[in-house]
């Protein structure tokens, strides 16, 4: 096969070099690979309801990412290349100073991350560079499911047993063993928070787990839950905890990232299932993911429309944007005890329970009536693990305008906290 003289690789939501097909196709196809990450200062401006877009707990788990995938790049003699603007305009510079050939990237589905990719296109098909696109963020391939996006079901359960059905998971691209750069490109410095216009925020001393992003801190944190601590054996009757790092797998914020890929952790899955034990708990680890990949390509499916205020399946509900009430809910002083625990742990550590998370997202909705995308917009800005698509898809879902078949979804907060913090624990911790 010729070789380019060089391809760019634009790393996005894809910080790993595991299961990375973009790295394993430019080292395939290119004498010289130059992965790019751009800092894109509209990730750092704010959402519409005001809020930072990337919160400083999102903002540091992301730069503690790119400082270990730029150690694992220089160890196979590359390195990441920083640049901070708009990529549709730094990687066709960077094409036409290093004569790259091509720029290889995974896609995304939903409509900030498509109209960037589109501007880049546009512009790479100017200088008559070649783009290559990858789909790699999901367990199951897009191409391997079994109906298009367009005749995706809006039901979970009916794509699930659909894909079970029909459907493979790919093997997992081997991490590259060496790469080279072009000689004399400029790396660009890593920021700090301060410099992305953020205030550090320290991490609660309460706080589940001491995140730090990068594919190092995935791994040890797969070979830990699984292998040292033995604890998917038992994930399906633990997941609904409240307190500790091990009630579940807390591998969301490094797949939001790509710091680990799902099929990395499927393929995990299977080696335990061979060697320790196969039962429900290990077969719900999938199910969890399988559900990130419904929320995924139910975003292809409705594009914009997971963003408007009608949701997905443009429903039409009168919402209060009520300041007074969201500020409540948002510092933990609304007075409802479970709803405060959960929203001060968010707050102070960025992260919050699943089995909080609809909790919490109910009562803005259901309780409050106050507008779900002032819900969604604060998550976005503090979740350390926030993923657009599901963020967007399960707050659809609280709000009774997404993939719910079961018509104005109620969680009756005082029965929730009796049931997973019946001696008050939770709420105390939080206090």
């Amino acid at each position: 096969m010729k070789k380019f003289t060089a391809a760019l690789v634009w790393l996005r939501n894809d910080l790993r070099l595991h299961d990375n097909e973009t790295l394993a196709r430019a080292a395939r196809d290119a004498e010289f690979v130059v992965p790019v990450y751009c800092l894109d200062p509209r990730h750092f401006a704010t959402t519409s309801f005001g809020f930072p877009k990337t919160g400083a707990f999102r903002a540091q788990f992301l730069l503690e990412s790119l400082s270990d995938t730029r150690l694992h790049l220089r160890n196979i003699g590359a390195d990441l290349i920083i640049r901070r603007g708009k990529p549709e305009e730094i990687l066709p510079a960077l094409a036409k100073e290093y004569a790259a050939q091509s720029v290889c990237f995974h896609e995304e589905v939903t409509d900030e991350e498509l109209r960037v990719e589109e501007a880049l296109l546009d512009n790479l098909a100017v200088q008559g560079v070649k783009d290559v696109s990858f789909w790699g963020s999901t367990l199951y391939h897009l191409d391997d499911l079994p109906f298009n996006t367009e005749k995706l079901p809006d039901v979970f359960t009916q794509f699930r047993k659909m894909v079970e059905k029909s459907a493979k998971v790919r093997p997992t691209f081997p991490a590259p063993q060496a790469l080279m750069l072009p000689t004399g490109i400029e790396s660009g410095e890593i920021p700090t928070v301060q410099d992305l216009g953020l205030a550090p925020a320290s991490m609660d001393a309460r706080a589940v787990l001491p995140f730090k992003g990068g594919e190092t801190q995935a791994l040890e944190r797969l070979n830990d839950y699984f292998w040292l601590k033995n604890c998917l054996k038992d994930y399906k009757e633990t997941r609904n905890g409240l307190i500790g790092a091990d009630y579940s797998s807390k591998f969301s914020a490094w797949l939001a990232l790509g710091c680990i890929s799902p099929r990395t952790i499927y393929e995990e899955v299977q080696r335990y299932e061979r060697e320790r034990v196969a039962n429900d708990s290990t077969y719900w680890l999938v199910f969890e993911l399988l559900w990130r990949d419904f929320f995924r390509f139910v975003a292809r499916k409705y594009d914009t429309a997971l963003f408007r205020r009608n949701g997905i399946m443009n429903v039409s509900k009168k919402w209060k944007e009520d300041w007074n009430a969201f500020e409540a809910w948002k510092q933990g002083t609304t007075g409802v005890p479970f709803v405060d625990a959960n929203m001060k742990e968010l707050l102070l550590t960025g992260f919050m329970s699943n089995r909080g998370r609809q909790n919490v997202a109910s009562y803005l909705v259901r309780d409050l009536n106050v507008h779900w995308l002032m819900g969604a917009e604060w998550f976005e800005s503090q979740l350390i693990d926030y993923d657009v698509c599901s963020n967007y898809g399960n707050w659809n879902y609280a709000a009774g305008i997404g993939n719910d078949p079961r018509e104005d979804r109620y969680f009756n907060i005082p029965k929730q906290a009796s049931m997973y913090d019946p001696q008050g624990e939770y709420v105390r911790r939080w206090k």
